[in-house]
């Protein structure tokens, strides 16, 4: 079975996330896509975020249709930064050895990849399917990669025209570029739509999602603000009982 991780902050999750996502199991052949939020994301400590709880209960409503989607605790309050190495390791602990895992991600991101805590050894531990964005090169690409596996400069300089798409294949790494998807949202248009109606707000978020924002009073001056340890992770617990910390359906 194909299998792949997407992480992230989903502050909140929208059109954008979903549609990269139905578009890599279809191109994959991926059975199951793991969403899981990060409780306390690496490179984003000194932003505040939307309440844990708030963010996995849109991400349960945005998922419910999708068979292939499946909310995940894998990294809820695990009190410490959620390491994508860590996060990408506990769920291949819980996958078959027949299973192939693959990790999710957008190419904005990807261009940080250097940065992340044993980049290398989580390039080893997955593939990686990367939805890239317009304007990007192969050599882009390469040139995110950590040094011990960046192809020499004079390599990146003859890919600089040549357009991000296929597969990659490098020693140490494999990486599969997802076509451009045509789905433009930003956290400052959601922003801008939860002061408007939830019609307005469901072109860019699923509509039980925009409920829900608009129920919650979420991304608006005066919103709720995040609580603190103990009684956070009791309302989360409670909001999907059905999940187990892997994200699997019981």
């Amino acid at each position: 079975m194909k299998i792949a991780l997407f992480g992230g902050t989903f502050d909140p999750v929208h059109r954008g996330h979903l549609a990269v996502a139905r578009t890599a199991a279809e191109k994959f052949g991926l059975s199951l896509i793991y969403f899981a939020p990060a409780d306390i994301p690496p490179h984003k400590q000194k932003r505040k975020l939307t309440d844990f709880q708030h963010r996995f209960a849109m991400l349960a409503l945005a998922t419910v249709d999708d068979k292939r989607f499946i909310p995940s605790l894998l990294d809820a309050h695990t009190g410490r930064p959620n390491y994508s190495i860590d996060s990408a390791r506990r769920l291949k602990s819980s996958l078959k050895k027949s299973d192939k895992l693959y990790f999710l991600i957008g190419m904005d991101a990807f261009k940080d990849i250097a940065t992340w805590r044993q980049s290398e050894e989580l390039l080893q531990e997955c593939e990686f399917i990367v939805a890239r964005r317009p304007g990007h090169s192969l050599a882009d690409v390469g040139r995110a990669l950590p040094a011990s596996l960046r192809p020499q400069e004079e390599i990146l300089h003859a890919l600089e025209k040549r357009r991000a798409n296929g597969t990659v294949s490098l020693p140490g790494a494999t990486i599969h570029l997802l076509d451009d998807v045509h789905e433009r949202v930003s956290s400052t248009q959601i922003r801008a739509a939860a002061r408007e109606s939830v019609k307005q707000l469901s072109r860019l978020v699923p509509q039980p999602v925009a409920e829900y924002i608009k129920k919650e009073h979420l991304y608006v001056a005066g919103a709720p603000k995040t609580e603190a340890g103990g009684a956070r992770r009791g309302n989360m617990l409670s909001l999907h009982r059905g999940i187990s910390r892997s994200g699997k359906r019981e």
